[in-house]
């Protein structure tokens, strides 16, 4: 049955309870946020005059979670007007409005007595057909029931959100053996489609399939790096980018979850876990004397300034790190940690690292061998406990704690025979359903069969892999060959079927990160795009897999030029990017981009160009050009001045220079879009682009647009003074504010004369009066003024400093 969720409450505004109600609130569902009545009153409540009975004091639990939440960074809403769909109140005077809700989300204290007496005022209050949910990471959510009525243990079940919620993909719906399989459905559906998660399904057992698994791997990792010697710096840079997990490496994640919290789960879990294998390991000597020593100290980490790294003041003033010293509780700076094997590898692709690391025989391929034999091994120990599908255990490891490749992915690299060799030589004893798949043939935990996916499925043997039909995989699709029309070295044209052409983006840096900076070569497959869509296709998607849209041009090249004083260079160059637009909407065929993560400078003149966006909800957005001392002249300028200020002035609006200034703060302060949501306030996007929750969907939704326009009569479009010039009026105002923010000494003379440059472009240059002009003459302004830039000695000192760095120069 089709379920929609119209509104939610959610039941305990601490730092998850609120978030989740963020999160929620950005998929444009309403919700409730409540807490309970406070018993006393606070100091400043009892300057006001103000009583227990005055609402302000009754509902104050739940605002301050609330605003705590709306402050906290990075943000947990996708924009502000998302804070208008919550509204706090308190589980005494507004336990009515849960009769309201589709679906009751419990976050309160980890105590199985305050939770079971909640579920019995839920019960007493819920609609018929209401899904009841527990977002506990500890406690059994079956024993959280218990009592309650048929009906309600149907419609219950346990809702794991990882925090921050609108950040962490990974939600485990942990469903109890009296839920409705059409609940889990519904939940998995909505959790899905409208929060954009990925679900795994996990059984009801202690901190289900992340947490065990996670935890449990990193006491193991602890407890071996101090027992065997090993230094903080070494250990974090050898659980870290090497093995494909998070940067943080063991003990920088250490410190931003908590030592104390590390500590209270540590012993929760040896409680929970009588039966667990390496329990043992939660109580090990060298871990335990390391987490005592550092709690008595009231060493927690992030939240205390101090943990296994400290920060310092270094000789230049500059921060530096030390590092905690694990024998003697010192912080110490340690050089920075070099292994032969390491600098052989660390540039290898993943499988080749993994392969390498786990058969090296020095320092470091010896602990890597360690951490991976027995979180591979701690992984299959545990199943089919937490779950029998090897698939969900992955999922959740790269969801939840963003590891490039889950462990039996890891282990099909390393192979599994002989991993398998590798462990008992360790003295590791294999779980039984690992050498039971090797005996029935098995050779891996996941392999094609006739074309199909599949994975293995303890009890089960193999099952293949439920295609998602909103999820275009392009490493998958392009296996076959054929529907791959073009390809470069930095793009590629592909065949999505049904009549839509796919330009996907591949350019990688010099380290081999897939930012898809703007070339030459992506200009060579876009002609391509040109030609064959227009004979031979219904329209174009423009997007890709990688880990950003696009992060700008290419500047490299355009520096180059300027050195040399090859001003035509790059006149053409920002030619080439500005006709982008004509092109793409000169096109009898619609364009649709697909934009994620970084959609920065050339990347966001390119999204800009087509003729419809949809975004991931998770995209910055930004034209951050005037950091680097130039300004956007790939047609940026040009579309914010379209997409802003020409609809105010279509409609007359008094205030028309306020639009102006807003799109020249825009662009001079190089504003960057917390969300896609953000991106629309700012007006990168238009009412009509759509925004996506689920990354994953966003080709597929993006073939679906171009579908959708080419069968309502798509037209291709041939604007004509489609732009308002506010001119030499409006212009002068601005640079009088500009005057006035380099005299404050806000900006540096430098800052200013782009400040002006943008300013001139935005107000169509010296016109004596505001008019109306063609798109092209923006244009030619734009490559005027970037041109004189790129001749600037400070401006070439900040484009070598960003090339160098990665960082800003203010000079």
């Amino acid at each position: 049955m089709q379920r929609t969720i119209r509104r939610v409450a959610v039941i305990g505004a601490g730092t998850m309870g609120a978030a989740i109600a963020g999160h929620l609130a950005n998929a444009g569902i309403p919700a409730y946020l409540l807490d309970i009545v406070p018993g006393s009153l606070t100091p400043q409540e009892q300057a006001q005059g103000l009583t227990l009975e005055n609402p302000q004091v009754r509902n104050r639990v739940a605002r301050e979670g609330f605003e705590r939440m709306r402050k906290a960074r990075p943000a947990n809403l996708v924009n502000e007007r998302a804070a208008d769909l919550i509204r706090v109140g308190n589980t005494e005077d507004h336990f009515g409005w849960i009769a309201e809700v589709d679906w009751i989300i419990e976050v309160i204290l980890e105590r199985l007595d305050l939770k079971q007496a909640l579920m019995a005022r839920i019960e007493a209050v819920r609609k018929p057909g209401s899904i009841v949910s527990s977002n506990t990471s500890g406690l059994p959510i079956h024993s959280i029931a218990e009592g309650r009525s048929e009906d309600f243990r149907q419609h219950f079940l346990g809702t794991h959100f990882f925090n921050p919620p609108r950040y962490m993909k990974l939600l485990e719906v942990i469903p109890t053996a009296d839920t409705d399989p059409d609940v889990v459905a519904a939940i998995t559906a909505v959790a899905q489609e409208v929060l954009g998660k990925g679900v795994v399904i996990a059984n009801d057992t202690p901190n289900f399939i992340g947490n065990r698994l996670a935890f449990i791997a990193a006491v193991q990792t602890m407890d071996f790096a101090i027992s065997a010697g090993y230094t903080v710096p070494e250990v974090d840079l050898l659980t870290g980018e090497l093995i494909g997990r998070p940067k943080t490496g063991t003990f920088r994640l250490a410190d931003m979850v908590g030592i104390d919290v590390l500590a209270q789960i540590a012993q929760n879990l040896y409680e929970l876990l009588p039966h667990d294998p390496n329990r043992a390991v939660l109580k090990a000597p060298d871990f335990t004397r390391v987490m005592q020593g550092m709690i008595e100290r009231k060493w927690f980490g992030k939240k205390t300034d101090v943990g296994f790294s400290k920060e310092v003041a270094g000789a230049g003033g500059e921060k530096e790190f030390q590092a905690l010293n694990l024998e003697t509780f010192e912080h110490q700076a340690y050089p920075k940690p070099k292994f032969e094997s390491v600098g052989k590898l660390k540039d290898k692709p993943l499988p080749e690292r993994l392969r390498g690391m786990i058969a090296a025989e020095d320092r470091a391929g010896q602990f890597v061998r360690f951490v991976l034999l027995h979180t591979l091994n701690y992984a299959a120990a545990i199943m089919p406990e937490v779950t029998a599908d090897v698939m969900a255990v992955d999922d959740a490891m790269k969801w939840g704690f963003q590891w490039e490749v889950g462990p039996f992915e890891t282990w099909d690299m390393l192979g599994v025979a002989d991993t398998v060799a590798r462990m008992e030589a360790e003295g590791l004893t294999v779980a039984a359903w690992v050498k039971d798949m090797l005996a029935q043939g098995g050779a891996s935990f996941y392999r094609r069969q006739e074309g199909r996916p599949q994975r293995w499925v303890v009890g089960k043997g193999y099952e293949d892999v439920k295609p998602e039909p909103k999820s275009i995989v392009l490493k998958e699709w392009k296996q076959d060959k054929s529907r791959v029309i073009a390809g470069n070295a930095s793009a590629s044209l592909l065949d999505l079927g049904d009549g839509v052409a796919l330009l996907e983006f591949h350019a990688k840096t010099p380290g081999g990160r897939e930012m898809n900076a703007v070339d030459p070569d992506m200009f060579a497959i876009f002609e391509t795009a040109f030609d064959r869509v227009e004979r031979d296709f219904a329209g174009l998607v423009i997007g890709n897999q990688g880990e950003h849209f696009s992060a700008g041009a290419n500047i490299f090249v355009m520096l180059l030029a300027a050195q040399q004083k090859q001003w035509d260079k790059i006149d053409a160059m920002g030619k080439t990017l500005q006709g982008l637009r004509r092109h793409l909407t000169g096109l009898s065929k619609p364009v649709v981009a697909a934009i994620f993560g970084a959609t920065m400078g050339g990347g966001a003149e390119v999204a800009m160009a087509a003729d419809r966006i949809v975004a991931s909800s998770e995209t910055y957005m930004g034209l951050p050009e005037v950091g680097l001392g130039i300004l956007p002249a790939g047609g940026g300028t040009k579309e914010l001045v379209r997409r802003v200020i020409s609809p105010a002035a279509r409609l007359e609006h008094p205030g028309i220079e306020k639009y102006v200034q807003e799109v020249s703060l825009t662009i001079a302060t190089a504003k960057v879009s917390t969300s896609a949501a953000e991106a629309r306030d700012l007006g990168f996007l238009a009412p009509c682009d759509r925004i996506v929750m689920n990354k994953d969907y966003l080709i597929a939704e993006a073939k679906a647009e171009v579908l959708a326009m080419a069968s309502t009569g798509y037209r291709p479009s041939f604007p004509v003074r489609n732009c308002y010039a506010a001119g030499r009026d409006t212009l002068a105002t601005l640079r009088v504010y500009i005057h006035l923010q380099k005299e404050a000494g806000y900006i540096t003379a430098h800052d200013a004369k782009v400040a002006e440059k943008v300013a001139y472009v935005v107000c169509g240059g010296e016109l004596s009066s505001p008019q109306w002009v063609d798109e092209q003459y923006l244009l030619d302004l734009e490559r005027e003024a970037v041109v004189s830039l790129f001749g600037e000695p400070l401006t070439q000192a900040r484009l070598w400093h960003f090339l160098q760095t990665g960082k800003y120069l203010r000079n």
